[in-house]
């Protein structure tokens, strides 16, 4: 039977924002990540964040973005902490900037935290001026032995 880890030495007591009411931050820079130990260091296997609703602004008219945003990464030493990639992902409501910024932003700043063995972002920005615009980058090659499923978030189709 494998270790389970104790709550002791699972991280908890290094969170600042679960549990409690946050309001969401302003800004990305405002914003708090955290991270917790991953609870198995010893495996590989893939972690999906999915934020279908995700919004920022367009840094020259201020007008809202809007994506679909799938994050996949393989932990190493560290996972994030849900609740505070919420409120990160939230913070970009009040930011002006490219679609291509907030993705790499997003996605950097995790690499950043957790220092995974691997991360991809997969960016689904729905149309402004007629042309949605999908970015999608990652850390490297998947590693092998792990299932890395598809994304399958549609590319945008219009009314058809």
């Amino acid at each position: 039977m494998e270790k389970m880890m104790n709550t002791a030495d699972d991280g908890r007591h290094a969170l600042t924002q679960l549990g409690r009411q946050i309001a969401p931050p302003n800004s990305p820079e405002e914003a708090v990540l955290e991270r917790v130990p991953a609870p198995n260091p010893d495996k590989r296997y893939m972690v999906r964040f999915t934020a279908p609703e995700f919004t920022s602004l367009c840094p020259i008219t201020g007008q809202p973005d809007f994506a679909h945003i799938v994050l996949d990464y393989v932990p190493d030493q560290w996972i994030v902490e849900s609740k505070s990639l919420k409120l990160f992902l939230t913070s970009f409501r009040n930011h002006g900037a490219f679609h291509e910024a907030c993705s790499v932003q997003i996605a950097s700043t995790l690499v950043d935290l957790l220092n995974p063995v691997w991360l991809r972002i997969g960016a689904y920005w729905y149309p402004r001026g007629g042309i949605p615009i999908d970015v999608f980058w990652q850390t490297g090659d998947a590693p092998a032995g792990v299932w890395i499923p598809a994304q399958d978030v549609p590319s945008y189709r219009g009314r058809g």
